[in-house]
């Protein structure tokens, strides 16, 4: 089995709150980072444009936050490309999109010749709190990357997506083997075991960004997705630990090491995945209407009813 090594950088950085400009400069000197330690992917946290910040409850401020939206043809934007070109090295940039409507939370994988190969906006947006604001994304989706170790198939959900495992669940389904994950909340424990387990139950490796303490506490981590040793003559294969990095609360660029090979391997034989599901038992999972005792308010299912 031939080697196939891919290295995602998390960058676990402190915000630059609501500054593009100066977002970009300290972006701009951790991919440099990242690249001088040969990252093929680096990643950034949550909504790093603005530093995952939201405006005062004013329509000055409201307005002034919609102004820092970028598209993927602004300046910020496109010197991310250029970058990626230069370094030869992929960026998963974060950002507020702007669009016709609200505000969008959106991750772009800009590929090494500076092409962005993806591009997802956050689909399970935090309605309870500050990002109903945001307009919601409408579905995820995987790409090819073409990175100098070969092609490899690329998804991406944001913080709140990972809480749900149907994220997950639909991006290995679309061919998914390295998932990214932007974030931005506090991280314990439970939220670890958690990731884990969206490792674990679909096969594909996790790359996590955390914003460093005190914007949040860190921890950005990386799952390689194999669950299992090997089985031999006579053995089953016993457990072994996913965990290829966990970071503290500093700021830092810490480098998770993707084994593709053994990952593909492991996903060729094993009973996790697609094989062995049962679809048509789980029509529950595209319900729209919303039982008690989980109705919301701010739900915006059935165009914002919860009944």
């Amino acid at each position: 089995m031939q080697e196939m090594i891919l290295s995602v950088a998390l960058l676990q950085l402190s915000a630059v709150a609501n500054d593009t400009d100066a977002a970009l400069i300290k972006g701009e000197t951790f991919c440099r980072a990242a690249a001088a330690q040969g990252a093929d992917i680096a990643l950034f946290p949550e909504m790093w444009s603005i530093g995952y910040a939201f405006p005062e409850d004013s329509d000055a401020a409201l307005s002034a936050w919609r102004a820092r939206a970028i598209t993927t043809e602004d300046g910020p934007f496109l010197r991310y490309r250029e970058l990626a070109r230069e370094l030869e090295m992929a960026i998963a940039v974060t950002y507020l999109e702007a669009t016709e409507g609200a505000p969008r939370n959106a991750v772009s994988l800009i590929d090494r010749h500076g092409k962005v190969a993806l591009s997802y906006a956050k689909v399970h947006t935090c309605d309870f709190g500050d990002e109903a604001l945001l307009a919601p994304g409408d579905a995820f989706r995987v790409a090819t990357l073409d990175t100098a170790k070969g092609p490899v198939k690329v998804g991406a959900m944001i913080c709140y997506d990972r809480e749900f495992p149907e994220s997950a669940r639909v991006l290995m389904l679309g061919g998914a083997e390295i998932v990214l994950v932007p974030n931005a909340c506090p991280w314990d424990h439970n939220r670890s075991r958690q990731l884990y387990t969206r490792a674990y139950e679909n096969m594909i490796g996790i790359a996590m960004a955390n914003y460093a303490a005190p914007d949040q506490d860190g921890h950005s981590m990386a799952l390689d997705g194999m669950a299992y040793e090997v089985a031999r003559a006579g053995d089953d294969g016993g457990p072994r630990e996913m965990t290829l990095v966990e970071a503290g609360e500093a700021e830092g660029v810490y480098l998770a090491h993707f084994d593709l090979a053994a990952l593909r391997a492991y996903r060729g034989r094993e009973t996790w995945g697609d094989a062995f599901r049962k679809p048509w038992a789980y029509g529950a999972i595209t319900e729209t209407r919303v039982a008690p005792p989980f109705r919301r308010s701010e739900s915006r299912r059935e165009g914002g009813a919860t009944s």
